[in-house]
């Protein structure tokens, strides 16, 4: 660095060190050590002057009495930017510990999307914090460990920056599960021992093949890492022993070309296992990782892991996006783990819209993890996803307006069903059609944030519009019974009833009367004046259509369908319940009177409505399928059916079907009771 720069460090590392003056850490040390030991960790990652200067001053927003802007003025606008984007939300109120870390964390990948140096300096700030862990609460420390391991470790590796990702996982392995920890080191010390000659007599064989090739290299075994051991005792269901006893080598070479004659000669020397060959030079990991990856039969059938890489893929897979500081250049490895970094951070930005932060916090950590799953599109180009994910979140990937519009997928030219998880390999091709809305099933079997924030967004937009529509129509409804229309209330009043429940507009007020939180009968009083307050009429009930959308649903107790005698129940963020007016359930509901409303249906309602038959039946080989066939030749669709044994001879077949109306509903009936094995047959209802 320019004695400039080092001037500027030396003065933040002043001015830090008398904000925290007299702060001390629970280990009893001056807190001014933690900040110079994150910033240490920093130097050693070869960040610029301005990261290890927010660095040292990364706590004095949150810690002390200074202000941002006393930073951007003697620091500048881009430390102060850096120091921000770090520092935690304390100064707001959350309901609950898990609100508060979820908004934390929202703030700093967000600030991350900006700035890449936020996360470095974050995770130097973690690393140093799982160092001096030991002095902390065992509840605190099982907390903060399960929290690296879950989120600050996994960022770590989807920025390629390995060796802090080890330090992270050994030391919240060894503080979340201290006896499983221990048990693994001391087996690896012992392993160690004995394997000490094994290691170096297979380090020469291969040192000495290279020779003779010409191959300048550098070969070296691989230290093992107890998390990476444990979990992969847990994902492949091996014994301590077996994991133990794999060795692994590193062979750095200096061009692409010499990686590939060194995997030809490392498969002379020793056989390969079949299928364990990975090519990440050709496809690179989603973080940028490039390396060639095979498993031999070593001497007495040993398993060698053996990796193959050039020097500047060495130092991307260690350093990650902090290579871009490390080593200004501009080779490809390089530009890779950027590129990559870049791309997932905008995916980021996109997450955000509309999400709440622990909704945010789960898409994050969903798309953390980096088993993936590489497909073409029909042009041929490679996408990356992760394992179990489907053609909806191949949609998702390609755009969000296609993911919103698509009807139906190819793979490999052949139609395949929207869940279908897409394998390694294949070539998916997406049909969209004009107009066409994403399912609210698909939320179910999505495997990608994208995908699952995209369809949660378009749906809380609908419900939006459609608790919207409801909530005029309730409140136009209920102001008819003092013969008022909404156009007749007030401005003044209007504008006072916003105030008093904390609205901004008139949609908000119809959004939370169609979904239930308010009452229309109580607010149009409000708004009609207590004088006028009492009702001049019976209300006209409101008419169901059968198109309402997610705000009207129908309940599955009693199952209305178009033609029953039907009520409407106003339940809290629902919008409203349509019971039939026989429904068991309505003596616990009546207890709230000021929530039932009168509705009925409209002519002619368009819609198919679930229903539930009860058919005794002689308990005989084929009579279920003899029901279900005559079910059919009425036209009735049959989602789903039970079989409930009362005594020997009977058994209740339990249906539930799709249905037109109440006739159709009939027809079926009629049908069924006709049957001779057919004993009786009844409309379910709580």
């Amino acid at each position: 660095m320019s004695p400039a720069a080092i001037d500027n460090i030396m003065e933040a590392y002043r001015f830090g060190a008398s904000a925290h003056e007299g702060q001390k850490r629970v280990s009893g040390a001056p807190y001014i050590s933690h900040p110079v030991a994150v910033a240490t960790i920093l130097a050693e990652q070869r960040m610029d002057a301005q990261t290890i200067i927010a660095a040292i001053l990364h706590d004095v927003i949150e810690d002390t009495a200074t202000e941002k802007a006393q930073l951007e003025e003697q620091f500048g606008e881009e430390v102060a930017d850096l120091v921000d984007g770090v520092s935690k939300l304390d100064q707001l109120q959350f309901h609950s510990r898990q609100q508060a870390q979820a908004e934390s964390f929202r703030k700093m990948l967000l600030a991350m999307a900006e700035d890449i140096r936020v996360i470095m300096i974050k995770l130097a700030d973690r690393t140093h914090n799982m160092r001096t862990l030991g002095s902390m609460p065992p509840v605190k420390r099982r907390r903060i460990a399960r929290e690296t391991l879950d989120i600050y470790a996994p960022i770590a590796n989807r920025l390629g920056i390995n060796s802090i990702r080890l330090e992270l996982e050994d030391l919240g392995f060894r503080s979340l599960y201290p006896y499983r920890y221990r048990v693994i080191e001391k087996t690896l010390k012992k392993a160690l021992s004995h394997h000490k000659q094994l290691v170096k007599k297979i380090s020469q064989r291969l040192s000495d093949a290279l020779d003779e090739l010409k191959i300048i290299a550098d070969v070296g075994g691989r230290e093992k890492h107890m998390y990476s051991i444990y979990r992969k005792m847990r994902h492949k269901g091996r014994p301590l022993s077996e994991i133990v006893d794999m060795f692994g080598f590193r062979i750095i070479v200096d061009d692409v070309d010499t990686c590939y004659r060194v995997l030809g000669m490392v498969h002379r020397l020793y056989k390969p296992m079949p299928g364990r060959f990975k090519d990440y030079i050709a496809i690179p990991r989603i973080n940028g990782y490039q390396s060639l990856h095979t498993t031999l039969f070593g001497p007495d059938g040993i398993p060698l892991e053996v990796q193959i890489r050039t020097i500047d893929m060495d130092r991307v897979a260690e350093s990650g996006i902090a290579a871009h500081w490390l080593y200004k250049s501009d080779d490809s490895s390089n530009e890779s783990a950027n590129a990559s970094a870049r791309e997932w951070l905008a995916r980021l930005v996109e997450l955000d819209h509309g999400a709440d932060s622990e909704e945010f916090l789960e898409n994050v950590r969903v798309d953390l993890f980096p088993d993936k799953v590489y497909v073409f599109t029909p042009r041929g180009d490679i996408m990356r996803l992760p394992m179990g994910s489907t053609s909806v979140d191949f949609a998702y990937a390609v755009h969000t307006d296609v993911g919103n519009r698509c009807v139906a997928a190819k793979v490999d030219r052949r139609m395949v069903p929207l869940r279908t998880p897409l394998l390694n390999g294949q070539t998916v091709e997406i049909i969209t059609a004009k107009g066409a809305r994403p399912n609210p099933a698909w939320v179910n079997f999505v495997a990608t944030a994208k995908a699952r924030s995209a369809i949660r967004q378009y749906l809380k937009n609908l419900k939006r519009g459609e608790a919207i529509d409801l909530g005029k129509r309730l409140l136009g409804h209920a102001m008819g019974e003092f013969d008022k229309k909404i156009r007749n209330a007030s401005t003044r009043e209007m504008k006072v009833l916003l105030g008093e429940l904390n609205l901004p507009d008139q949609k908000s007020l119809y959004e939370e009367i169609g979904l239930g939180k308010h009452l229309a009968p109580l607010i149009a009083r409000r708004l009609v004046g207590h004088a006028e307050g009492t009702a001049k009429k019976d209300p006209a009930p409101l008419a169901i259509e059968g198109t309402e959308g997610v705000v009207v649903s129908y309940a599955r107790c009693c199952y209305p369908v178009p033609g029953d005698s039907i009520i409407g129940f106003l339940s809290s963020g629902k919008g409203i319940v349509i019971h039939r007016d026989t429904c068991g359930n309505l003596t616990e509901y009546r207890k709230q009177p000021d929530k039932w409303i009168s509705v009925n249906w409209k002519e002619n309602v368009q819609r198919q409505s679930m229903v539930e038959l009860r058919a005794d039946v002689n308990n005989k080989t084929g009579v279920l399928a003899a029901v279900a066939a005559n079910i059919a030749e009425t036209h009735s669709n049959i989602d789903s059916v039970s079989v409930v044994e009362r005594d020997e001879k009977t058994v209740t077949l339990i249906f539930h079907l799709q249905v037109r109306d109440r006739v159709q509903l009939a027809q079926v009936m009629r049908s069924i009771r006709g049957m001779p094995d057919v004993i009786s047959v009844s409309r379910s209802c709580a």
